[in-house]
């Protein structure tokens, strides 16, 4: 057994049709995670929302390791607008967070055809009343520990990991 380079693994370069909304992160060491995860998820882009990091600091860069090149982001204010124009063009919104009327992540009703925005809310304060007001559902990653939460860059990739999973095709 022998440790395989970038370069050597075959995974298949799949792109899913998830836009990655993030709300008030203010880490820059938790966004060059996600920027990593969505890279290694095949995530189409992300939306940054009232995110006021330096991604030209070195903490961003060290955790982000040039996946900002690679993953397409932009940064938007009218987060309204924006969400509202994804779901006429037939997108499904979801919010990781945890809600009087959230289902867990593995009984998310999706298919393979499904087009989704995923929001990630602020380290502190989660998914905002604002956007969770534009969201067709929300779900939760079932813990079984005292806390309720954990880090937004750990809860996005567990997130990932189940959504593209129930996404990919069965062959």
């Amino acid at each position: 057994m022998s440790q395989l380079t970038h370069h050597q693994t075959e995974f298949p370069n799949t792109q899913f049709p998830i836009v990655l909304v993030l709300d008030q992160l203010t880490s820059p060491a938790n966004l060059g995670s996600i920027f990593r995860l969505a890279d290694a998820f095949g995530i189409t882009k992300i939306v940054q929302y009232r995110c006021d990091i330096d991604m030209n600091s070195s903490r961003f860069k060290r955790t982000a390791r040039t996946t900002n090149t690679t993953v397409p982001s932009e940064r938007i204010d009218d987060i309204s607008s924006y969400i509202t124009s994804l779901k006429s063009d037939g997108y499904t919104t979801i919010a990781l967070e945890i809600t009087d009327s959230s289902i867990p992540i593995d009984a998310i009703p999706l298919s393979s055809e499904n087009k989704l925005i995923l929001i990630i809310g602020s380290e502190r304060k989660g998914v905002s009343e604002q956007l969770l007001k534009h969201c067709d559902f929300a779900t939760h990653i079932t813990m079984f520990g005292k806390n309720s939460s954990m880090n937004v860059a750990q809860a996005t990739g567990i997130a990932l990991f189940q959504i593209t999973k129930t996404l990919t095709p069965k062959l």
